[in-house]
Parts: C-alpha cells; sequence; structure tokens
C-alpha cells in the first residue's frame, strides 16, 4: 500500500510541474504562449517524468525514447491533415468559397437564430463526414465570419460550431473516434452508437436550447451593418453560385468515404482551380507582390502563396480584412510544434508507468454504479490533459477500467459510452491537447475563450454521470437482470 502511494505522489509531480508552468506562461505570455512558452513547459515536464523514471524506476532510457518515437510516429497522419487544412484555409478563401458562404449566409441565416443554425450544421456536416476537425476547417471558418457580421462574438459563435461539430463526431459510424472507442471495449459499433443516445441526445438538446435562447436574448449590435460586408466582400470578390461546387464536391468525396487525407488534397486543389477562373485578379495580385516575369511565373507564384503562406487580403475595410485573413501552412506550424511537444510528454508519462499510477487515486470510487462511472469520466477527461491527445485518451481510460466494469458485470457498451462521454468530447477544451490547440488554430479563438461556450462538450460528462446515478438504462450482466447500487 505504501509503495502504491508512494508511486501516485511521484506520478504527481511531472503533472503538478507542467501545470504551474503553464499557468505562468499563460499569465506571462496571454494567448502567446503558443507560441513557444507552452511547448517548453510541456517539455521540462517531460525531461522531470523522464529523470524520476531513471533515478527511481531504474527504467532505460532506450524503453523512454521507444515511446516517444511511437507517440510521435503516431500523429504523422494528423500531421498531414494539419498541413491540408491550412491548405484549405488559404485556398478557400483566395479562391472566394469562404466570403461566398458569408455573403450568402448573411443573407440566408436570421441573427436571432444564428448560433441554433450553426450548431445543427456543423452537426449535421460532422455527422455525415465523421470528422469535427474538418467540419470546423471548412463550414467553420465561414460561420465564424457570419457571426462576427452579425454582431456575435467569436466565443460564442465558435462553441456553437465546437459542440455542433463533436456531437456529429460522436454518433457517425464515420467517425475515427468513434470506431476506436467501441474496438476498445470490444462492442459492436451501432451498439456502441445506440446506447450513447441515452446520454448524447439530451445533452444535445439541452445544448440547442441554451443557444436559442442566446440567440434571442443577444443585443449586441454588429460592429458595422451587415450590408457593409457583402458589399466590400462583393467588391474584392466574384462572388457567384459555381463557387458552391467546392464545398458540394468535397462532401461528394466525403460520401463516397474517401480517406481524409485525400479528401482534404482534392478540396484544396478544386479551390486552387476555382481561384484561377473565378478570382484571377487576387491571384495576379498575390503573385506580383512575391516575383516579376511571366504571366504563368506571377500566377504559380499566386498560388503557392495562398497555399503554404499566412496572407491579409485588403477589402477597403478593416472588419472584413479579418474575415478574409487567410493562414495557409504555416499558419499551423505552431499547433504541430506544440503537438509534437504533448505527445512527448505523454509518452513520457507512459513509458515510466505513471498514467497507470495515477489511475490508482480513483480506484476507492470505483464501488459503486455512479463512482466508476464518474471515475471513468474524470480519469477520460484528465487524460486529455496529461496525454494531450483524445486517441491515447480513448485508449488509456478503456485500458484502466475495461477489468472493473467486466469483474462488476457492467456491459461494455457502458464502459465505451462514458469514455466517449468524456475522452472524446472534452478533447477541445484542453487549450495544449491536439484538439484543442487546433481549433483555436483554425477559428483564431484562444481555447480557453471558447471553451465557456461548448455546451455540449461541458454537459456530456455531466449528463454520463447523471444517468449512472438514475440507473437508466444500465443493468448488470446476467439474466435476469440486476440493477446495481448506486
Amino acid at each position: 500500500m505504501k509503495t502504491n502511494l508512494k508511486r501516485t505522489l511521484v506520478a504527481l509531480i511531472p503533472l503538478l510541474v507542467l501545470v504551474v508552468l503553464l499557468s505562468l506562461d499563460i499569465s506571462i505570455f496571454g494567448a502567446d504562449s503558443i507560441l513557444g512558452a507552452s511547448q517548453v513547459a510541456l517539455l521540462v515536464a517531460a525531461g522531470i517524468a523522464v529523470a524520476l523514471g531513471m533515478l527511481l524506476y531504474k527504467i532505460p532510457w532506450s524503453h523512454f525514447e521507444k515511446e516517444v518515437a511511437s507517440n510521435v510516429g503516431g500523429i504523422t497522419s494528423a500531421i498531414v491533415i494539419l498541413l491540408l487544412i491550412g491548405a484549405i484555409s488559404g485556398t478557400w478563401t483566395v479562391s472566394g468559397v469562404v466570403p461566398t458562404f458569408i455573403c450568402y449566409g448573411l443573407k440566408i441565416i436570421s441573427p436571432k437564430m444564428f448560433l441554433l443554425t450553426a450548431c445543427v450544421l456543423c452537426a449535421l456536416v460532422s455527422l455525415m463526414t465523421g470528422s469535427s476537425w474538418t467540419t470546423i476547417a471548412t463550414v467553420g471558418v465561414a460561420l465564424i465570419g457570419i457571426g462576427r457580421a452579425e454582431g456575435f462574438s467569436d466565443a460564442m459563435t465558435a462553441g456553437a460550431i465546437i459542440s455542433g461539430a463533436y456531437f456529429g463526431d460522436k454518433i457517425s459510424p464515420l467517425s475515427d473516434t468513434t470506431v476506436l472507442a467501441s474496438s476498445a471495449a470490444k462492442v459492436p459499433i451501432f451498439e456502441h452508437i445506440h446506447y450513447m443516445y441515452y446520454t448524447t441526445i439530451p445533452s444535445f438538446v439541452i445544448t440547442l436550447v441554451v443557444f436559442t435562447v442566446l440567440g434571442f436574448t443577444h443585443g449586441t449590435a454588429p460592429s458595422m451593418p451587415v450590408e457593409l460586408y457583402s458589399s466590400a466582400l462583393a467588391a474584392k470578390f466574384h462572388i457567384t453560385p459555381w463557387l458552391l461546387l467546392v464545398p458540394a464536391f468535397t462532401l461528394f468525396l466525403i460520401w463516397r468515404k474517401l480517406p481524409a487525407i485525400v479528401v482534404l488534397a482534392l478540396s484544396a486543389l478544386a479551390a486552387v482551380v476555382a481561384a484561377l477562373i473565378f478570382q484571377p485578379e487576387i491571384v495576379r495580385g498575390i503573385g506580383a507582390g512575391v516575383t516579376e516575369g511571366s504571366r504563368m511565373r506571377i500566377y504559380f507564384a499566386g498560388i503557392v502563396e495562398s497555399i503554404y503562406n499566412s496572407l491579409s487580403l485588403d477589402t477597403g475595410v478593416e472588419e472584413v480584412n479579418k474575415l478574409v485573413a487567410t493562414r495557409g501552412m504555416l499558419g499551423m506550424l505552431n499547433t504541430i510544434f506544440l503537438i509534437i511537444c504533448a505527445m512527448c510528454f505523454g509518452a513520457t508519462m507512459q513509458a515510466g508507468g505513471m498514467i497507470a499510477d495515477l489511475g490508482r487515486i480513483l480506484q476507492p470510487l470505483t464501488r459503486t454504479r455512479t463512482g466508476l462511472v464518474g471515475s471513468t469520466v474524470v480519469t477520460g477527461t484528465a487524460l486529455n490533459g496529461i496525454v494531450s491527445d483524445q486517441y491515447l485518451a480513448i485508449l488509456l481510460t478503456s485500458n484502466i477500467y475495461k477489468d472493473t466494469y467486466e469483474k462488476d458485470g457492467y456491459e461494455g457498451r457502458l464502459l465505451s459510452r462514458s469514455v466517449e462521454d468524456s475522452a472524446t468530447v472534452t478533447s477541445p477544451l484542453i487549450p495544449w491537447s491536439s484538439c484543442g490547440m487546433t481549433q483555436a488554430t483554425i477559428l483564431s479563438v484562444p481555447t480557453l475563450v471558447y471553451a465557456p461556450f461548448c455546451f455540449f462538450c461541458l454537459i456530456s460528462p455531466l449528463m454520463s454521470i447523471l444517468m449512472a446515478a438514475i440507473g437508466w438504462r444500465i443493468v448488470r450482466k446476467g439474466n435476469p437482470p440486476v440493477e446495481p447500487t448506486r
């Protein structure tokens, strides 16, 4: 017992150091902490975890090195996806796709219903695509622009976008997190999805009610008339329904169930073609600022700049300039930097056995139904902050509690649902996690700023615990099923 307590206290040291350093970083650097200060904090905490593991437990350096290589290598595809998201950010804007979305959205979407519409739209797209990241990087970027034009804060709009995107991602059979959670608990995917309805649907309904109330009570007027946004965009870009073929083509690729990397790459390519056809003046202007020579050389430079560079397009109106500023691939590098450092920290904690040691803290609470589900939810949420990756959080939480659920006779789908209600949906709420950093970068809204408005992500873990306390549709294995104590 004393040995276990000692190991648990040791495991807390790197985590406490990380929390202290990140708090200092945020207080000193603010939102700019993501430019390097947060990364330093993660690496320092990782170094402490390595030192403790080697000195106290005689774990060889090669073991830590192997775990770090495995963790970082496992996010290679995610890094490529992030770079392609940056490319889409640039090409969809320069081609006029995002400005067209904004112009038409301002005409169609009622300000009173904007937050509700944004949440539902993102939910539907994410449900079809199975990807919250793709939804936020495409539809979400356009909705941020519409929200600004209609006088909503970026934080509120981002909360609606992320809430909808993660609802769809959570219950979509195409979602990798849904497949991972069901597989880790050895539950058929559609059985897992059906069981999640009991917590997910009520959480989403409450979320929609809150956004509806916020929309109808929203009293802040836009900083400039909506018509000026539309006219400024129309003066700079060629706004035409033909540009909507690019997102339609993207949805077609998704419907064909092509890999995310292929979908994003072809979508960016389609936007490049659209830019050359509909926005040749903008492309030429970007290229002329880089090089001289033949027209083909200038156009080539303009397209390449649109893909990789962060651009600021001048519309003559400062507020509108913010809507059409692009990040490009370069704008995603800080996010990738942070994710790699976070993976290093998670890997060292895993290699040192410290994650399993921390899991023992909640073991005494697992003797009741509510305590077991609550412990699972807390662990899944905490691991998002410790390992900084929702996939690792899903796998680790499932592995930590799988035997306990089995021993106590609970169905595997209760474990898989509890994991999804925590590890999946809370991932965008952690500033240094891969999801939190990615969404903050894509939407240009700091994680801690939008987090209070991500109602679905905040309600889902609580709903999971509430359903456990009520005992609704929760039974032990056996015939007949015996309802356990709370």
